[in-house]
C-alpha cells in the first residue's frame, strides 16, 4: 500500500543511490528485469540516456516530467547527503558523544549498530520508524563496538552470547541513561542503545492524546483507592509512558508508591522504583509479594506476563491497593479474555478491574509538507467502509523539516473502558460480546479515534491502516 502518489516501492528505490537520484535528477518508476524506466526533468535526454546506461550497466528508458513533479518524487523517496543519511562515521575519542547528541537533537529513542558483509551502518529510531544516519568503515566497527561495551561494563571477549548493560553519560549538559543490548549476528555483534529519559517534564496526562471525555473517564478510574487499571497494546505503543504520566499525577507526600519495572525508563522523584532482575529471582510476582509488606498505597507492575503475576496483582487489589499495569492485547475488552485465558477466575476479574484501556501510537503528519487529497477508497482495507462525511485525507510527502519521512512527532490514541456494574455482570457470566454496550455508552474504539485523526488531517490513512482492519 502506498504512502502517497509519489512513493515508489523499496525494490525500485534501491536500484539507484540517493546521490545518483539527485545528481542525475532521476527517479525509477518501473523495472522489467531487463530495463529500468526513469522519470526525469532533464532537457538533455539523449546525453543522460547514454550516461545512465554506462553507469548502471543496464538498458534504460526515460520519461520527461515537470520539475515540480520530479521534486516530489525525489523528496518522497530519497534523502540528500546533507541530511547525514550516507555520512561516514570514523572512530574518534568523542564518537559516542556525537552520536548521542545527534540522536537527542532529532528525538530518537533507539540507536542501532548493525554489521553486514560489506558495510556497517547506524540507524536511529525516529517516531517509531528506523532511519539510516551513518555508515561505519568495516575495519573500524569492532573498535567502536568494544568501546561501547567497555562503557556498558560488558565482557568484550564474549562475542558468542547476548549481553545487556547500562551506560550513564553526561554529554554537553544532556544526561543520558542508556540501556545497551548486544546480539551476535552472522557478520559481527549488533548493538542497540535504548535512550532512557530522566526528564519527566514533558510527561503529562493532559498532553498524551486523550479526548476531553476520555481524560475525565480515565482520571475517575485512577482516583479509586483500590482495584486494577490495565493498559493494553503491542510493544512500543506508549503504555509505559501513560503509566508514568499517571504516577506523576497520583504522586504526593501522602502516598506510598512502589513500582517494579524492566527497565526503569524514567526517574520519578518520590516514587520507589525497583529494577527487575530475573537472574537472581527478582521477578514481577516475587516483588509484588514483598511490596504488600511495604505498606503501599499504589503499586505499578511493568507488565502482567503470567498467571502468577496476575493473581498477585488481584490479591493486592483485593487487600485495598490501587494496582496499575500493562498487558499485551488488541483492545480494551480483549484484556478480559486474556486474563481468563491465563487462568484467572472471571469473578475475581469482575470484582477487581476498575478500567481497561487500549492504546496505540500513531505518527503525526508534518504540518510543513502534508498534502490534502481527494479520498481514494483503494487506500482502505478491502471490507472497510469509510464514513460518508470523510471526503478528503492528507498524505505524507516529506521535507527537510521532517527528515523526509512525512511525519513529525507521535500521538497516542485510546480506547477507555470503565468496568461498570453491567460489564462486571457480563464478565462474571462470560458474556464477551459488548459492541452494543460500546455504542450505547458512546465509548470510542481505537478504530473510531483513528478515523477522527484522518478527518482532522492529523495522520494519514497508511499510518492507521492496521487499526482499520481490526
Amino acid at each position: 500500500m502506498r504512502q502517497n502518489t509519489y512513493q515508489i516501492p523499496n525494490a525500485l528505490q534501491q536500484r539507484i543511490t540517493s546521490e545518483q537520484a539527485f545528481h542525475y535528477r532521476i527517479v525509477p518508476v518501473a523495472d522489467t528485469g531487463t530495463e529500468i524506466k526513469f522519470k526525469t526533468d532533464s532537457d538533455a535526454l539523449d546525453q543522460l540516456l547514454s550516461e545512465l546506461q554506462i553507469v548502471l550497466d543496464t538498458s534504460v528508458t526515460l520519461e520527461q516530467c515537470r520539475k515540480e513533479e520530479l521534486q516530489k518524487y525525489l523528496t518522497a523517496n530519497y534523502r540528500q547527503q546533507t541530511n547525514n543519511s550516507e555520512q561516514q562515521l570514523h572512530y574518534t575519542a568523542d564518537f559516542l558523544e556525537k552520536i548521542l547528541v545527534n540522536a537527542k537533537n532529532i528525538g530518537s529513542s533507539d540507536i542501532h549498530f548493525e554489521p553486514y558483509e560489506k558495510r556497517c551502518r547506524i540507524r536511529f529510531r525516529l517516531d517509531g520508524k528506523l532511519l539510516e544516519q551513518f555508515n561505519i568503515p568495516l575495519e573500524e566497527y569492532p573498535t567502536i563496538i568494544n568501546k561501547i561495551k567497555i562503557k556498558a561494563n560488558l565482557d568484550i571477549s564474549e562475542k558468542r552470547l547476548p549481553q545487556d548493560g547500562r551506560i550513564t553519560s553526561n554529554t554537553q549538559g544532556n544526561e543520558f541513561d542508556i540501556r545497551v543490548s548486544s546480539l551476535p549476528t552472522l557478520h559481527g555483534e549488533k548493538l542497540v542503545l535504548r535512550l532512557l529519559n530522566k526528564d519527566t517534564g514533558a510527561i503529562d496526562l493532559e498532553r498524551m492524546g486523550f479526548t476531553r471525555k476520555e481524560l475525565a473517564r480515565y482520571k475517575e478510574g485512577i482516583r479509586k483507592p483500590n482495584g486494577i487499571v490495565l493498559i493494553s497494546g503491542p510493544t512500543g505503543s506508549g503504555k509505559t509512558t501513560t503509566l508514568y504520566a499517571t504516577l506523576k499525577l497520583l504522586n504526593s507526600g501522602e502516598t506510598n508508591i512502589l513500582t517494579i519495572e524492566d527497565p526503569i525508563e524514567y526517574t520519578l522523584e518520590g516514587v520507589n522504583q525497583v529494577q527487575l532482575k530475573e537472574s537472581i529471582g527478582l521477578d514481577f510476582a516475587s516483588s509484588l509479594r514483598t511490596f504488600l509488606r511495604q505498606d503501599p498505597d499504589i503499586i505499578m507492575v511493568g507488565e502482567i506476563r503470567d498467571v502468577k503475576t496476575a493473581n498477585m496483582a488481584i490479591r493486592a487489589a483485593l487487600t485495598g491497593h490501587l494496582v496499575l499495569s500493562t498487558i499485551h492485547t488488541n483492545s480494551a475488552w480483549a484484556t478480559i479474555s486474556r486474563l481468563i485465558d491465563m487462568g484467572v477466575p472471571s469473578f475475581l476479574i469482575a470484582s477487581t478491574l476498575n478500567m481497561s484501556v487500549a492504546q496505540r501510537l500513531v505518527r503525526k503528519l508534518c504540518d510543513h509538507c502534508k498534502e490534502k487529497q481527494v479520498l481514494d477508497l483503494t487506500l482502505f482495507p478491502e471490507n472497510f467502509v469509510p464514513p460518508k462525511d470523510l471526503t478528503h485525507y492528507h498524505a505524507a510527502i516529506g521535507c527537510n523539516h521532517c527528515h523526509h519521512t512525512g511525519y513529525d512527532g507521535r500521538k497516542a490514541i485510546y480506547e477507555i473502558l470503565p468496568i461498570t456494574k453491567n460489564l462486571s455482570n457480563s464478565i462474571k457470566n462470560n458474556i464477551l460480546e459488548i459492541d452494543n454496550y460500546l455504542k450505547e455508552n458512546q465509548i470510542d474504539t481505537l478504530k473510531q479515534n483513528a478515523i477522527n485523526l484522518i478527518r482532522e488531517g492529523t495522520t494519514s490513512i497508511t499510518e492507521v491502516y492496521p487499526l482499520l482492519t481490526e
